[in-house]
């Protein structure tokens, strides 16, 4: 099978992929999931007319012409209104937040009044309206102010609250099992961890699933024997991730293992690093099958697990934006593959500026965690001299 570009190849992870289904839950943990549904405010607010500042209600014809001296006949605080009606010559002693009295349709605020025993005269008068909050001011009773398919930020669990919702329908976490591999591979912590490989893509693509608003379930570490990994691999997950196991090198136990099982779409990409990666279903389930270097598999956890989870909550893919940089440092002209070197940002000049790491190795995790972007170089892009405008893509999980 030949090598198939990085845009193909994401385009077919993510391409036939269906929302999963809703499930509600609390509000207070409802911050952060994709709304599944369009969301209608239950009442009005505010749900009567009230004060946007501390003073008195009035009448607007009683402060036409000022000084007005007014009979207070009450108090509406927030929370406890006034029982009674304004009338002429009248005033209410009314604090922000406080419905507005009946009969009564102006605030005037305290700064412009003078306070008396059971009086009050208004100095500075006030256009008919002011400071009142009208019923309704923000939303009424049935408006649609969420969409579906929102990811929920704090101001919109706060809109939430205000229309009246407990809890919210959003869609549940797509669930992601990932299976590391081979003989080679110990848990951090373990006795042998001096002298084999520490299982880090586990950990970091665990990770990964989590930010972007999955579940990941750790199937552990299977060694070199395909029927072992066969029997590990089944899973009622969204996603089964597999770790190594998948290139040329590491005799294909991955798919061997699932012989019968999987329906292999493809297999191998013009990416450097990610070139042995494989994609299919086994079962009900997606299957990505990613390399054992660690760079290579958290890169392309970016590339294509994160746009799946996206595409299983009923986002947009969002991932791997690109946007224009100036070079820090020539490039040389690039092969066949597309490369995602790691590389960081400064801003020099006024001028966005990247540079990529000396050392790309795909073993070498320090300089991944450094990295806050990629410098994308396409396939056959010619050497890139020292202030050339190069794309990149962002790092954001």
């Amino acid at each position: 099978m030949s090598l198939i570009s990085v845009a193909e190849a994401r385009a077919r992870a993510i391409a036939g992929i269906r929302p999963v289904g809703a499930e509600m839950v609390p509000l207070a943990a409802a911050c952060g999931r994709v709304l599944a549904l369009d969301l209608a405010a239950r009442r009005d607010q505010p749900p009567e007319a009230n004060s946007a500042m501390d003073g008195y209600a009035v009448r607007h014809g009683d402060i036409e012409t000022v000084p007005a001296r007014l009979e207070v006949i009450g108090s509406a605080p927030a929370g406890h209104p006034f029982s009674g009606t304004v009338g002429p010559g009248e005033a209410v002693r009314i604090f922000t937040g406080g419905v507005l009295p009946e009969g009564a349709d102006t605030i005037v605020i305290q700064e412009n009044t003078r306070a008396g025993d059971a009086h009050v005269e208004v100095l500075e008068g006030a256009t008919e309206g002011r400071y009142v909050r009208p019923r309704g001011l923000d939303f009424r009773a049935g408006d649609t102010l969420l969409k579906a398919g929102l990811a929920l930020r704090p101001r919109d669990i706060a809109l939430a609250a205000s229309m009246n919702h407990p809890e919210l329908p959003v869609r549940r976490r797509p669930r992601v099992a990932i299976l590391a591999t081979g003989d080679e591979v110990v848990a951090p912590g373990d006795p042998r961890a001096d002298e084999l490989i520490i299982s880090s893509n586990s950990y970091g693509l665990m990770a990964l699933v989590e930010a972007v608003g999955g579940v990941a379930i750790n199937l552990g570490i299977a060694p070199d024997d395909a029927a072992v990994i066969a029997d590990a691999a089944r899973s009622e997950a969204d996603i089964i991730v597999t770790l190594g196991g998948a290139s040329v090198g590491d005799h294909d136990l991955v798919r061997a293992g699932l012989e019968g099982a999987l329906e292999l779409d493809f297999w191998r990409i013009a990416m450097r690093p990610g070139k042995p990666l494989m994609h299919g279903r086994v079962g009900s389930s997606r299957f990505l099958g990613l390399p054992g270097n660690p760079v290579s598999a958290m890169v392309c956890g970016q590339i294509f697990l994160k746009p799946m989870i996206r595409a299983l909550l009923g986002l947009e893919d969002g991932g791997g934006e690109e946007r224009a940089a100036r070079l820090g440092a020539e490039l040389a002209a690039n092969d066949e593959r597309q490369d995602y070197l790691r590389a960081r940002r400064e801003v020099r000049d006024g001028a966005e500026t990247v540079t990529a790491f000396e050392r790309q190795d795909s073993s070498m995790l320090g300089t991944l965690q450094q990295a806050d972007c990629f410098i994308l170089r396409p396939p056959h892009a010619p050497r890139a001299r020292r202030g050339d405008m190069v794309p990149i893509v962002p790092i954001d999980v």
